[in-house]
């Protein structure tokens, strides 16, 4: 029905908070222009339904009669019902094997999917992202989890004040909490069984930008990858900060060929003309924040085996890895599960293969929680649903009965259509390979 959104509950993860639309961006699309809002009842989500209830909105748990359904992550398979129009992050565009069986049911379903993640302006650049909360929320649990490690290894440091991200009312309490964190570090410093403590980022985009911007309230000194080895031979180290080093594409890869310069072009065209470079850094790092944007056809930039070897050395130096990208076998061999808030963290035994939930055993610690902005509910929603909000009144009056064609979409959403009325669209053709693997796999 024209002029009708809904708001489903999420149901993916029972850690899931977050929504697309808060009650005071709702309240704004009914009276400033006529938007008629249903929203699901949800156990967990931030948002209670009376808050939607009092500006206006329809609290229904049928959604059927919405022209458009606004969530945040997957639909489970179950949940998905026929002949409707979803958006949400659908992590499907790279092939993604575990949301395949989704993908075909939406096709089954005669389904529309529009995806967050495709929403882009006239450069290509994203407009409706959680990436800055991942980041902020990643490094926060990043090094709680560097204090828990610390401890258990019988290490006191001040990271052990730092509490996981979902355990602070906002982000400005957690920022807080790490600015008294880092006088201490200038006060009292750390021991010299861990200096110089050495963090390494990834990236360049908004998850990395916003996990530095968190470590950046810390004391610290950067120093290029390059001056890594030499760095560490000197000894001249500071006791009062961290040292920080910025990981770029020519850091992490490199060509197969020794005689061929790095090229990024070549790179993102000829991928399997290039290597992992990355690892040659690694025994310098106390902690890997990973942030890089990675798809199947890129080589990893750390392996299982590379870290097999450093583990059989006498003790390396890698405590922590906090995969914010949380690829699950991706750029980052580590990540063989993703985690939730509730079980955030594992022990990745590269000796013996092996992993233990928690922050105990040989081996590195790795968080892995692919719902990281859920740990900020308040302020992701919110920010979330600002760049949404521009354009939720023209898509819920679009009229998705007509050909793909002839959709009259918001601009940046006209390359977002996955699939429509059941049929994957032209830019998501190659998409079939990756449903037919399903399809062999079945029978």
């Amino acid at each position: 029905m024209k002029g009708v959104i809904g708001i489903r509950k999420e149901t993916k993860d029972v850690t899931e908070r977050r929504a697309p639309l808060t009650p005071h961006q709702v309240k704004q699309l009914i009276e400033s222009h006529g938007v008629h809002v249903v929203v699901e009842p949800a156990e967990n989500r931030l948002f209670r339904e009376s808050e939607y209830q009092a500006v206006g909105a329809e609290i229904s748990t049928d959604l059927t009669k919405c022209n458009i359904i606004f969530g945040v992550k997957e639909i489970p398979v179950p949940d998905l019902r026929p002949r409707q129009v979803y958006c949400f992050f659908s992590h499907t565009i790279k092939g993604q094997p575990y949301n395949m069986p989704m993908l075909k049911r939406i096709l089954e379903f005669e389904d529309t999917l529009l995806d967050y993640e495709l929403v882009v302006d006239k450069q290509g650049k994203r407009l409706i992202y959680f990436s800055d909360f991942a980041g902020y929320a990643g490094m926060i649990d990043t090094l709680w989890v560097l204090g828990q490690r610390l401890l258990w290894e019988g290490i006191d440091t001040p990271f052990r004040h730092i509490r996981q991200a979902i355990e602070y009312g906002s982000l400005e309490a957690a920022r807080k909490a790490i600015r008294q964190v880092a006088r201490q570090i200038s006060r009292e410093g750390f021991p010299p069984a861990i200096v110089p403590l050495v963090v390494g980022f990834t990236g360049r985009g908004h998850v990395s930008q916003g996990a530095q911007s968190i470590f950046d309230l810390l004391p610290h000194q950067e120093i290029s990858p390059e001056d890594l080895p030499g760095f560490l031979e000197k000894g001249m180290f500071s006791r009062h900060c961290l040292y920080k080093v910025r990981f770029l594409k020519e850091h992490l890869y490199e060509p197969i060929d020794p005689n061929l310069p790095f090229d990024a072009t070549q790179l993102m065209a000829h991928p399997e003309q290039y290597c992992s470079r990355f690892e040659r850094f690694v025994p310098y790092l106390t902690v890997l924040v990973n942030g890089i944007y990675w798809e199947p056809r890129f080589p990893h930039i750390l392996t299982r085996s590379f870290l097999r070897e450093l583990f059989q050395q006498a003790s390396p130096r890698l405590r922590v890895i906090g995969d914010i990208t949380c690829d699950v076998d991706g750029s980052l061999e580590t990540t063989v599960k993703a985690t939730n808030s509730l079980n955030p963290v594992y022990v990745y035994d590269p000796v013996q293969d092996t992993v233990r939930d928690g922050f105990e055993g040989r081996g590195v610690v790795v968080l892995a929680v692919d719902k990281l902005p859920t740990e900020l509910p308040r302020e992701a929603s919110e920010s979330f649903g600002e760049a949404l909000l521009p354009f939720v009144p023209q898509l819920a009056v679009t009229d998705f009965s007509r050909p793909y064609s002839q959709l009259d979409l918001p601009l940046p959403f006209q390359k977002a259509v996955i699939a429509h009325q059941g049929k994957l669209t032209p830019d998501f053709q190659y998409l079939k390979k990756y449903l037919d693997r399903i399809e062999e796999t079945s029978e």
